[in-house]
């Protein structure tokens, strides 16, 4: 009797444990949620999702809802496009606002545009419903020179056709930026913009800018305009600025060629200064010699130096009038 009993007790858990595992493996209630919404998938569809990784709420919670919205939507798309990295249920759920909002969608592009790394839901919630996007600051310079700020909102919507190789919205706000700046620099004066905003977003809207993009330009408005910094006049002052400094290193130049010959010149004169005292050195030597051989005399030599004398006499005499003299001259 305790072998039965034993027995038995080990059959029930060795049961319980295999039931265990293969509701786990198994997504019984899975299935059985199906069944209930009317979508028809077999047990071994959910037991092949397991073998090939996928996991089952991911492909029939959307395919319940996409049953119940009335789309015409296979397990073997959804599986695949699982696989393929998508987000399943995004796509169902973008499908599903595109048929009520009588937007022509299908499944493929819907999925096409998931993997191309785009919000399809976004996409399409746009496409009912316009995104506004405000461009920062543009800063332009109108032919007077001076800056006009310029700030906008565009207002775009989707395009789902282009969703898939279409520019983004970063190309949006680049090419409205370039408009603007364009506006504003054919303008004469920057009070011609200040009077005629709009004439920006008209002229800008004339582009069209939202060709090779996934957006269509609605409308251009301009949100706030104001009068910056007068570039034409700090272009001049800084113009004038640097013509004062090549001016001051051209003069700098000039005094330092000057300052070089005039220490030329001093040195040509110290080189004659030492010429002549070198020559004035060789005269006493000469003077010897004229003695001893005979043709200087004695009294040739006194004659000359009371003539000597008598000069520097005459030199120092003018040298004390011009002291002297009520001009004023006096060092």
């Amino acid at each position: 009797m305790p072998e039965s009993i034993l027995f038995l007790m080990v059959l029930i858990i060795v049961v319980i444990i295999v039931l265990a595992v293969i509701l786990t493996f198994v997504p019984l209630g899975l299935w059985i949620s199906a069944l209930a919404a009317g979508v028809r998938i077999g047990i071994v569809n959910l037991i092949g999702m397991r073998l090939r990784r996928v996991i089952p709420s991911r492909i029939v919670s959307p395919l319940i809802k996409a049953t119940k919205a009335g789309l015409d939507v296979s397990v073997d798309k959804l599986e695949a496009h699982y696989l393929a990295g998508g987000n399943v249920d995004r796509v169902v759920n973008a499908l599903i606002a595109a048929q009520r909002a009588n937007i022509p969608l299908e499944f493929e592009r819907a999925a096409a545009i998931d993997l191309a790394g785009r919000d399809v839901l976004e996409a399409v919630q746009m496409s009912v419903n316009p995104k506004v996007i405000e461009t920062p600051k543009v800063a332009a310079v109108s032919k007077d020179g001076i800056e006009v700020i310029v700030k906008a909102r565009v207002t775009v919507r989707a395009n789902i056709e282009r969703l898939v190789g279409g520019a983004g919205e970063e190309t949006i706000l680049a090419r409205v930026g370039e408009g603007i700046v364009t506006t504003v620099g054919s303008a004469e004066s920057h009070k011609e913009v200040l009077e005629n905003p709009d004439s920006i977003s008209h002229t800008v809207l004339g582009k069209s800018l939202h060709s090779g993009t996934a957006f269509e330009i609605l409308s251009i408005d301009i949100a706030d305009v104001d009068v910056g910094r007068n570039i034409g006049a700090q272009l001049q002052t800084d113009q004038a600025e640097a013509d004062k400094r090549i001016a001051q290193a051209r003069a700098e130049e000039r005094r330092a060629m000057a300052v070089a010959r005039e220490q030329e010149m001093k040195a040509a004169v110290q080189e004659m200064r030492a010429k002549v005292v070198e020559a004035e050195a060789e005269v006493p030597k000469a003077m010897a010699a004229a003695l001893r051989e005979g043709k200087l005399g004695v009294m040739d030599y006194y004659n000359m130096r009371n003539v000597i004398a008598d000069t520097q006499m005459r030199d120092s005499i003018a040298r004390m009038g011009r002291e002297d003299s009520p001009d004023g001259d006096s060092k």
